[in-house]
């Protein structure tokens, strides 16, 4: 058997140089979003429980109404990244107004049915009778401010596809300091109590948007791109998110599978499972990180026409997602006995959450390579493939899952079926990425 010739040091340097550029600040960009949240926690938490509890039911409310539109980031990114590839960025940067124009258009319909369904959604996920009349105020106000999150979404998109993560991380790290300000001296200074912290969050999230056209704009005017929406152009960007829609909506019912599950266990097991999930994805936004370089890159690759650069940045980005996956793992090995009495200090819980997150630890090489092929395979446009992949996914895991309290098992049964979910991603990714099939070259997919 011939040994393929090994790749030369100078093209492995490369590759990692354009990882690292890109992944160290995307993953300070991913960081800082849940902060907004931490931060409204934080001030809104002296104001009394029940306020606090109010603010928990409406932040979850619009990070599930805004995660289902992630694929404005997604598609665009890779749609970006094509064009960039080809060497035409007056095209690229029309792509991504189209990208922005669909965030607009999305975020006045999310307004639209919010807002006179507020008081049923928060009955709907279970607030109290003293949190609910909270929980609707600062959720019909933060609503207003959803199409300047989807923005943001979109142009962080499409500043990934031109290849630059540092933007992204300057406006994310400003908009968390001017939300946590504008908070304070809302809820506190004006004596508005939520609806301040609600103000300041939208206040913020407006002002992150407007930066992020200001930038996108003034690349269309270097460039000559038109700013006027275009229907045609809206409508292949809303055909291009709809399979990466269909990928998010299938893993986040995996999410909320695991999580009731984990409730009929008990209550030590949820406050144990609760604080692995926050674990779990604090180590998702690093592993994601590597991800999004990866769309951006494969996306650049195959604009320029060059399958064997996408095929070797491939490969090495899979590398860098085992290996980080690998560190990932020891450091929470290393770290539990310190990161759990952060969270609790019942020993019961403690007790449950400690063999669970073992197996998180163990299962961190394999998130690794499925986060980066994930990338890969968005970068290239595969969102056919990555619906259909996680569908099946969700159809292996939900009976496995269902099976735990059934067949007598606890908490760490329920993150072996996650650890089975990710290994059933992982096969489905490595097939595709193996056969070749998502390595279409040119400047459209």
């Amino acid at each position: 058997m011939t040994q393929a010739p090994a790749r030369p040091k100078a093209a492995r340097r490369q590759h990692d140089r354009e990882i690292v550029a890109l992944a160290v600040p995307a993953f300070g960009a991913l960081v800082a979003e849940p902060l907004f949240v931490m931060a409204d926690s934080a001030i809104v938490g002296h104001l009394g429980t029940a306020q606090l509890a109010g603010l928990g039911v409406a932040s979850a409310l619009l990070m599930t109404a805004v995660s289902v539109f992630v694929f404005l980031a997604y598609a665009t990114t890779a749609a970006v990244a094509r064009r960039v590839g080809s060497g035409d960025l007056q095209a690229a940067i029309r792509q991504g107004m189209d990208g922005i124009w669909l965030a607009i258009l999305l975020g006045v319909a999310v307004i639209a049915v919010v807002l006179p369904t507020a008081p049923f959604l928060v009955e709907l996920f279970g607030a109290s009778d003293t949190a609910a009349p909270y929980a609707t105020t600062y959720l019909r106000i933060s609503a207003l401010g959803i199409p300047a999150m989807l923005v943001v979404l979109a142009a962080t998109g499409v500043l990934r596809g031109l290849q630059d993560t540092r933007t992204p991380l300057y406006v994310a790290v400003a908009g968390f300091v001017a939300n946590a300000v504008l908070n304070v001296g809302l809820v506190y200074g004006a004596d508005l109590g939520i609806a301040g912290s609600a103000w300041g969050t939208v206040i913020a999230q407006f002002g992150m948007a407007a930066i992020y056209l200001v930038v996108v704009v003034r690349g269309a005017h270097k460039h000559g791109a038109s700013l006027r929406p275009d229907t045609a152009g809206i409508r292949a960007s809303a055909q291009a998110g709809v399979p990466l829609l269909v990928r998010t909506l299938s893993l986040r019912a995996i999410l909320m599978i695991a999580t009731a599950v984990a409730a009929r266990l008990g209550d030590a097991d949820i406050a144990a499972h609760q604080i692995i999930l926050s674990l779990w994805s604090l180590l998702a936004f690093a592993l994601d990180a590597i991800a999004i370089a990866g769309q951006a890159i494969i996306g650049r690759y195959l604009g320029a026409g060059d399958a064997e650069g996408a095929r070797a940045a491939c490969r090495r980005m899979v590398e860098w997602g085992i290996a980080a996956g690998v560190v990932l793992g020891l450091l929470v090995v290393i770290s539990r006995p310190l990161f759990l009495p952060l969270f609790t200090s019942d020993s019961v819980v403690k007790d449950a959450a400690l063999p669970a997150l073992l197996v998180v630890a163990l299962s961190q090489p394999i998130c690794g390579v499925v986060f980066v092929l994930d990338g890969v395979l968005m970068g290239a446009g595969d969102g056919p493939y990555l619906a259909w992949a996680m569908v099946l996914t969700l159809a292996v895991f939900t009976p496995v899952a269902l099976l735990v309290p059934v067949l007598g098992g606890g908490l760490t049964a329920i993150w072996a079926a996650m650890t089975l979910m990710m290994a059933v991603r992982m096969l489905t990714l490595w097939l595709r990425a193996r056969s070749g099939r998502w390595i279409v070259t040119g400047a459209t997919r």
